[in-house]
């Protein structure tokens, strides 16, 4: 049995979809929209479509970017030193931490079980990257996790063949977490005392 109008079930249906929304979020979230002035919801609704149609991958790390290269891959500033993370999130953190220097996304991590395999990740164009940029180190960033590590390792072996100097973050992040929910001054601590591999 429906309780509310079959619009306002269809939305509260949408924002169930929402990670981490479940049905009485998505309820108060639907009241929220229906309370709201309509200029303000519009405007939302403006900005949900702008970022749908205007937002990216950047061409060469994978970063979210408006323009074919991100802000980030365009700033000339930047250390020579790459950091390699799984998603966006991930680059998020590490650059609030303070890393100056440049990324790369994986897009996930090797996952056998979720049928995830290195050629489904960006792990083919780092590579093709690695050959046309000149990097001092290249950070390996992956989740301390089973699927992270095991990423992790892949891309060491990898970096080992082509004669690159890498390292995997160290202590500061506990085994199991994901750097989504790592602080700040811990993953600051982390990227300064990671260690070569």
């Amino acid at each position: 049995m429906n309780y509310y109008p079959e619009k306002v079930e269809k939305l509260i249906e949408k924002l169930i979809k929402f990670p981490g929304i479940g049905p009485r979020s998505a309820e108060r979230i639907t009241h929220y929209i229906i309370s709201e002035k309509e200029d303000i919801i519009l405007s939302l609704a403006e900005n949900l479509i702008s970022v749908k149609k205007e937002v990216h991958l950047c061409k060469k790390c994978f970063n979210l970017s408006e323009s074919e290269v991100c802000s980030i891959c365009r700033d000339e500033k930047r250390e020579r030193t790459l950091c390699v993370v799984e998603e966006v999130k991930d680059l998020v953190l590490i650059e609030k931490a303070g890393f100056k220097g440049l990324y790369h996304v994986l897009g996930g991590s090797i996952s056998p079980l979720e049928k995830i395999s290195p050629d489904k990740l960006t792990i083919p164009q780092l590579i093709e990257r690695l050959k046309e940029e000149p990097v001092q180190e290249v950070i390996i960033a992956t989740n301390p996790t089973p699927e992270g590590e095991n990423t992790a390792t892949y891309i060491s072996e990898i970096l080992k063949g082509m004669g690159i100097k890498h390292s995997r973050l160290g202590c500061g992040l506990p085994v199991g977490a994901e750097i989504e929910y790592v602080g700040t001054q811990t993953l600051k601590r982390a990227i300064e005392e990671r260690k070569a591999l």
